[in-house]
């Protein structure tokens, strides 16, 4: 019997290695014999990086960078010498997660340390570049990120422009004299499951702005500013991207990425999917086990379980999720190639409690799975 284990990270509780691993220990309980294989999974958010270096087996780095309010930060970023192929997630350098609730500011917040991770990965020889967008904490359209890299804003004085997004307001003048030109050479693949563009009602500042700090008037000045910026960029390059599908992600970093870099985009989980070899792996495999902490319709718009799934059902393969909770609408994924569902916790518990024992009851879940598998097959015959 083979069974391929393709789980997302439980957010505060487990890594996607770490989920692959419980429920392999699950199976492995009542199916000793059986083949697992393990190709922990990610759709572009955090622990994409992590993913990637598990299945691929490769390296780990660090470098200290500008995190989102210019404090120093040590940034992971993920190294495939065969193909020298660079994994930067953004959400290391320039995330949410390094600020505290109170600390949110999209006015202020800059991604100029994930431009320092790309130089990072251009000095070490990178020839393509897989950058994850999810979890953001900036709305400054990539502008930091450019900075970091050569690309000089200056205001109405000829001053260098201060940072953050809320400054692009005041730009009157781009030099690209210094941007790096090793990024005309590089492949950039960007990793989101977002298609907003730059500006307006579904665009970075409207849709992405409020959880990142800003306030209702704060997000109409920063929707204006990044107009202001995307009207300099099309004026320098020639080119006016900002309404292409995904240059609202993260900000308006996908903006930047597609504008000066030509970047590709695609769904965070086939970039994973593809690179741990998830199709090859189906291929033959009696049930595939997927999972992610939180399973409801918003599944839907390219999360793992969903692109999992679809991969499933190519080769006539089952797929089952198991989730830390299953939310409104999950249903819904029924008609996508997902066969069953079955939350994590066995009864009443607090969140923090599901959190701390997750391997435990995710193997002790496998398990039941693995039981239910065995009867429904002895009904069969």
């Amino acid at each position: 019997m083979k069974i391929v284990i393709a789980p997302d990270s439980f957010k505060d509780s487990l890594s996607a290695a770490g989920v692959a691993d419980a429920i392999g220990l699950g199976l492995a309980d009542v199916w000793p014999a059986a083949q697992l294989l393990k190709c922990p999974m990610a759709d572009g958010g955090e622990g994409t990086m992590e993913a990637i270096i598990a299945a691929c087996n490769g390296e780990l780095r660090y470098q200290q960078v500008q995190g989102p309010l210019g404090e120093p930060v040590q940034a992971g970023w993920g190294w495939l010498a065969d193909n020298h192929t660079a994994i930067i997630e953004m959400a290391q350098a320039s995330g949410l997660q390094l600020l505290s609730l109170s600390q949110r500011d999209a006015c202020r917040s800059s991604t100029y340390g994930t431009g320092q991770l790309i130089s990072a990965a251009l000095d070490a020889g990178a020839r393509r570049i897989i950058l994850a967008i999810g979890g953001s904490a900036t709305n400054d359209g990539g502008s930091g990120m450019l900075r970091a890299l050569g690309l000089r804003l200056f205001d109405a004085l000829d001053q260098p422009l201060a940072e953050g997004g809320l400054a692009l307001a005041q730009l009157m003048r781009l030099d690209a004299s210094e941007l790096d030109p090793r990024l005309l050479q590089v492949q950039l693949e960007v990793a989101a499951d977002v298609d907003n563009p730059l500006c307006g009602c579904n665009g970075a500042s409207a849709i992405f702005g409020p959880q990142k700090g800003a306030s209702p008037e704060q997000v109409q000045w920063l929707d204006h500013a990044l107009g202001h910026f995307a009207d300099h960029c099309a004026h320098l390059l020639g080119e006016d991207v900002r309404d292409f599908p995904g240059c609202g992600a993260a900000g308006g970093m996908g903006f930047a990425a597609k504008a000066f870099m030509h970047a590709a985009f695609r769904p965070g989980i086939d970039v994973v999917a593809e690179l741990a070899g998830l199709d090859a792996a189906v291929q033959g495999a009696d049930l595939v086990i997927t999972g992610e902490g939180r399973f409801d319709a918003q599944t839907l718009r390219g999360k793992t379980p969903f692109g999992v799934a679809r991969i499933a059902k190519r080769h006539g393969v089952p797929v089952v999720v198991i989730a830390g909770t299953l939310g409104e609408g999950y249903e819904q994924l029924y008609h996508h190639g997902i066969d069953a569902a079955f939350a994590l916790t066995s009864g009443p518990m607090s969140l923090e409690y599901a959190c701390a024992h997750a391997a435990v009851l995710l193997q002790a879940r496998a398990g039941d799975i693995a039981r239910l598998w065995d009867c429904a097959s002895k009904s069969a015959h």
